[in-house]
């Protein structure tokens, strides 16, 4: 059987992994954000440019750039998910590690009273 302590520097690791994982989730959502605004001001840019194929599609255009716009303002929607989730997986991380450091601290107490114990139990021992 497991000690609590044992139990608890799992779930410590668990922690910290699925916090790596939303923080890597976030920083995924905003690079395609930035990468949908880049490639709607990109399509912006070469609409203003008067060039043959832009005068002769220019809904084609504007249907690329407003889904460029609504891409990035769904990664955005999905980043501040995450971001959310990232505060809780912390608050979790910081919950269980207060308490791995508690029962550490008390197994190490605990050990130091028996260490103690047992000097005492051999000097009563010596000296009878």
């Amino acid at each position: 059987m497991t000690t609590r302590k044992g139990r608890l520097k799992k779930l410590v690791v668990v922690q910290e992994q699925l916090k790596a994982m939303h923080e890597m989730r976030h920083a995924g959502y905003v690079a395609q954000a930035i990468s949908a605004e880049a490639e709607a001001r990109e399509l912006a840019e070469s609409m203003e440019n008067t060039s043959a194929i832009t005068q002769l599609f220019p809904d084609l255009y504007y249907n690329r750039i407003a889904a460029a716009v609504a891409r990035q303002k769904i990664n955005l929607g999905l980043a501040s998910h995450e971001a959310g989730q990232i505060a809780a997986a912390t608050a979790r991380t910081n919950m269980v590690e207060r308490a791995y450091n508690d029962v550490r601290r008390q197994d190490e107490r605990d050990s130091a009273d028996r260490e103690r114990l047992e000097i005492i139990e051999r000097k009563l021992t010596d000296d009878k």
